[in-house]
């Protein structure tokens, strides 16, 4: 009888086995795409702050202010830990209330000394701060002149210094993810929560890119929001989402460490038909016939959603229809 206990415990243990796929990704998303991309992010912000010290005239800065953003897009799609923290800095958005232009407006009326003082600049209000500050800075209109200068370089350097911050928080926060249930880890008890909170960061990127990104600007038939697309200023809304789903596959390649045929359409599907729209800052969007193929593209973001769902969310015990940004306010 304890013979044929023992031979019972051993064929659940297989079935148990075979039923839960080798999707032991973590090591693959933290070491081989998401540290790296924060040491490019880390570069490309200090190299933005190089250039800003050299030349801080807007148009001397827009190529390395635009590497600096593509650079931030695939670390702001795992917003755990040190990202989440940061993120609200390095790109407050959406910004409903136009706060960031005039608190920047603000510094610059009452000729504040902190325009010359990086290490004083982590002080102020976040939305003065990061990506979004300095687009406003380089492409918005009134920003001229010798102070709107050095408050770019003041702005660039405190990038800067975020991006060194979250670089040395992710070295610490890092080992929780890559051991999950070790010593002292009361963040992620085993593995499968450690794989759960990755994937559902990549739920939420795209839920996030589908009703924000895109719903922003779409508001209703109505009443078309086209001033509330991402990084209008710049010209760059449309690259943004293109940016964002191809890290999230990168990721969820990483992730489940086996062929995805249905992410894979999916995300190839979105890819083409924002190559196929025509204004880079979704200000079509007022077009009957433009806002169409904006909602098709939003469409195809939720296709998306539910094929990563199917494919990796299943086999973690995610049920389909689950919503990754209950409780997280992204920025």
């Amino acid at each position: 009888m304890r013979s044929l206990i023992a031979t019972l415990f051993l064929v659940a243990g297989l079935v148990a086995g075979l039923a839960t796929p080798l999707r032991a990704g973590v090591p693959e998303v933290v070491n081989d795409r998401l540290l790296p991309d924060i040491a490019r992010f880390a570069a490309a912000t200090r190299s933005l702050a190089e250039s800003a010290r050299a030349d801080c005239r807007a148009e001397a800065l827009r190529a390395p202010w635009n590497a600096a953003f593509d650079a931030w897009l695939p670390v702001a799609v795992i917003r755990l830990g040190p990202t989440e923290t940061a993120a609200p800095t390095v790109a407050f958005w959406p910004d409903l209330r136009g706060f960031g232009p005039r608190a920047l407006r603000r510094l610059l009326k009452e000729g504040d000394p902190v325009i010359a003082d990086p290490a004083a600049y982590a002080e102020v209000s976040a939305a003065a701060r990061g990506l979004f500050a300095l687009e406003t800075l380089i492409h918005g209109t009134g920003f001229e002149g010798d102070a709107a200068c050095r408050l770019r370089a003041t702005v660039a350097q405190d990038l800067a210094a975020q991006a060194a911050a979250l670089k040395a928080g992710w070295a610490d926060f890092a080992p929780f993810l890559l051991d999950p249930g070790g010593a002292g880890n009361l963040t992620y008890l085993d593995r499968a929560e450690a794989e759960r909170a990755l994937f559902t960061q990549l739920l939420a990127a795209v839920e996030f890119t589908a009703d924000t990104r895109l719903g922003g600007p779409l508001g209703t038939f109505e009443r078309p929001r086209p001033r509330r697309a991402e990084a209008r200023l710049s010209g760059r809304s449309v690259r943004n989402v293109a940016l964002t789903v191809t890290a999230v596959l990168q990721d969820a390649r990483a992730l489940a460490r086996t062929d995805l045929p249905q992410v894979e359409a999916a995300g190839a599907r979105v890819l083409a038909m924002l190559a196929r729209l025509d204004d880079p800052a979704f200000q079509d969007v007022t077009d009957p016939q433009a806002r169409l193929r904006i909602e098709i593209v939003q469409q195809a973001l939720r296709g998306l959603h539910d094929a990563l769902e199917i494919e990796i969310g299943t086999t973690m015990g995610l049920t389909p229809g689950f919503n990754a940004l209950d409780g997280d306010c992204r920025t």
